[in-house]
């Protein structure tokens, strides 16, 4: 295998796929940028790839400029200052956690001032990069020189030392910094970028086996720009500080000299920068020998500093940027994406109601999942609290998941019921919340020794509760239900809560034995006319089999009715739950009986029957 893959990566040096796709590390992920459309990709601290992607809207004056000789440099320098101190922090938020002071002010000044704390902090540490990078390599290689008393301007020693301060400069700055740790896992994230780029060039298709074996030196890399500025830098500041001092003015104050000289170097830095993009992208063209010396010191900065082998999950994380930008430069109907990064309780929990509301899904849904994530009450919800990351990102899947119309409790997975942790899925209803009264109603019923049957069980919840609240009253419990899949979901969540209950799979009392102290019964009572009238939730997701009552919703009481006297001990008791206005035709049904009492649920309607023979 590795003979084979080996020379696959040989036969694709012979091909080469030209890309203006280029890339940047950030924490933890990479940013790969086309010419419409940029992705950003990172590793969260669940270990998942999240993907940002936006399309480029440049207004047309930086499109113009983008595309004129020697100012394109300029402008491309100036907006990868700002879109690169933009994506770092995006990254960071995606990683770390979000300050709650920073929260509260990034609300407020998108409520008074409508612009965003992130454009204001990228803008403000642009400025401030820019304004360290004139003096860690331009005002301090100059105070350095003029420490030596026995050279001037007009000196060529004066040019050779400078050059040689601000190259010595560069490099100890690129070296000192590799003892950070979050710069070598960035300077190996760098060295990923480049081996995808350098692979997709190649014609190498993209799996991180593939392109681990790539090179991690690139043409294009930002830090070969850096040394071609660098290197002109030292020769243009040269000739024109000379040719000024010779030529234009002769100062004899050293004060005045010396701003003078740092007012030169910041004037010519645009149009150096301008000239090295130029320099940069005509090298980029050329793989020959002559080209090869022009690029050789910044490929092998590149190597020694600027980058690092990156492990696989890292690749991956390159591999998933650059596909993006692939897929959204040549479809410009896919769709932008954001990371999850968290935000502010009460803002983002009214989002999602508005969401849900314009979905015609009930708000409280949103409550419930903000609750269930956050592990706060609903009552605690309205809070300024900031929301981690992670944890919007757990809140947003399960969102999604709801606006396809799946029920909440089905996404979640389990549900409470009357102090039991229930398991739920589309084998069975998801338990009601009226139906626990049904169950404290049963379990206020049982006596000592007493045999329970609770038919057309479903998931279970109610023998499951029952059996767990009565533990010590030795009674033993049946469940039974028409359908197999339901009776394997009741034995689970008999399982979970740790109680002993029978489920057999059985058609009404078709399979059932014995008699019973306590029948409890939650049939189907929808009426099957009514049945495409429910939420839409309901009836394209919860089973209609656990639905359908017939065409008066009776059907599953007038089977009870017909069989009940042979299952039930003397002196037993049938608790049953009804649909909304069924009770007196219920029992009607059940004829002569020793008593009969109907039970309110919380909102006072009559919902159960308890009747005794």
């Amino acid at each position: 295998m590795q003979t084979e893959n080996k020379s696959k990566v040989k036969m694709a040096k012979q091909k080469k796929n030209c890309t203006y796709i280029g890339g940047q590390a950030v924490l933890e992920g990479v940013m790969m940028m086309g010419r419409q459309s940029m992705a950003t990709a990172v590793r969260d601290p669940a270990g998942e790839i999240q993907i940002e992607a936006k399309r480029l809207n440049r207004n047309k004056h930086v499109r113009r400029a983008s595309k004129i000789p020697f100012v394109r440099g300029i402008v491309n320098l100036v907006g990868s200052l700002v879109r690169g101190t933009k994506t770092l922090m995006r990254s960071a938020a995606v990683y770390g956690e979000d300050d709650e002071e920073a929260g509260r002010l990034q609300k407020w000044l998108a409520e008074k001032f409508k612009v965003s704390l992130m454009d204001i902090i990228a803008i403000i540490s642009a400025l401030l990069g820019v304004v360290i990078a004139v003096g860690i390599f331009i005002f301090l290689p100059r105070v350095l020189v003029d420490l030596i008393p026995t050279i001037d301007e007009q000196h060529w020693a004066y040019y050779v030392l400078l050059g040689v301060f601000k190259l010595a400069i560069f490099l100890i700055y690129l070296g000192l910094i590799l003892f950070l740790k979050d710069i070598r896992r960035l300077y190996m994230y760098h060295g990923a970028e480049h081996k995808t780029i350098n692979a997709y060039e190649r014609g190498i298709e993209l799996t991180p086996e593939n392109v681990k074996k790539c090179s991690r030196i690139h043409d294009r890399c930002g830090t070969s720009f850096l040394f071609i500025v660098l290197f002109i830098n030292i020769v243009a500041i040269s000739v024109v500080t000379w040719a000024f001092y010779t030529y234009v003015w002769s100062i004899d104050n050293s004060i005045a000299k010396f701003f003078v000289n740092i007012g030169i170097e910041v004037v010519l830095l645009p149009i150096i920068s301008g000239v090295s993009y130029e320099i940069l992208k005509f090298l980029a063209r050329f793989d020959n020998k002559f080209a090869a010396i022009f690029k050789w010191p910044g490929k092998l900065i590149q190597k020694l500093l600027t980058t690092r082998e990156p492990d696989e999950q890292m690749i991956e994380v390159a591999i998933a940027a650059f596909n993006k930008v692939l897929e959204m430069e040549a479809d410009e109907t896919v769709p932008e994406t954001q990371f999850m990064t968290g935000g502010i309780l009460s803002k983002m929990l009214a989002a999602t109601k508005k969401k849900f509301a314009e979905n015609g899904i009930d708000e409280s849904d949103a409550e419930w999942i903000y609750s269930l994530v956050l592990g706060i009450k609903r009552s605690g919800l309205a809070s300024e609290a900031m929301v981690k990351p992670f944890e919007s990102k757990r809140i947003n899947e399960i969102v999604e998941m709801r606006l396809t119309g799946r029920p909440l409790w089905y996404i979640i997975g389990d549900t409470e019921f009357y102090g039991c942790r229930i398991k739920v899925d589309e084998r069975a209803l998801i338990p009601r919340p009226e139906t626990e009264l049904l169950a404290e109603t049963a379990v206020k019923s049982v006596e000592n020794g007493d045999k329970i049957l609770d038919m057309c069980t479903g998931s279970g919840c109610i023998a499951v509760s029952v059996a767990k609240h009565c533990v010590g009253k030795q009674v033993t419990v049946t469940g039974a239900d028409l359908s197999d899949a339901a009776v394997m979901l009741a034995r689970e969540n008999a399982a979970l809560n740790g109680v002993d209950v029978n489920f057999i799979q059985s058609d009404m009392f078709s399979n059932v034995r014995g008699r019973f102290n306590l029948i409890i019964c939650n049939p189907p009572y929808i009426k099957s006319g009514d049945i495409p009238l429910l939420q839409k939730e309901v009836r394209e997701h919860e089973p209609k089999i656990a639905l359908d009552g017939g065409a008066d919703g009776l059907d599953f009481y007038r089977a009870l009715a017909k069989d009940i006297r042979h299952y039930l001990a003397k002196d037993g008791v049938l608790l049953l739950e009804c649909g909304e206005g069924q009770t007196d035709e219920i029992l009607k049904l059940f004829g002569k009986r020793d008593y009969a009492m109907v039970i309110k649920d919380l909102s006072g309607v009559d919902r159960f029957l308890k009747i005794a023979f």
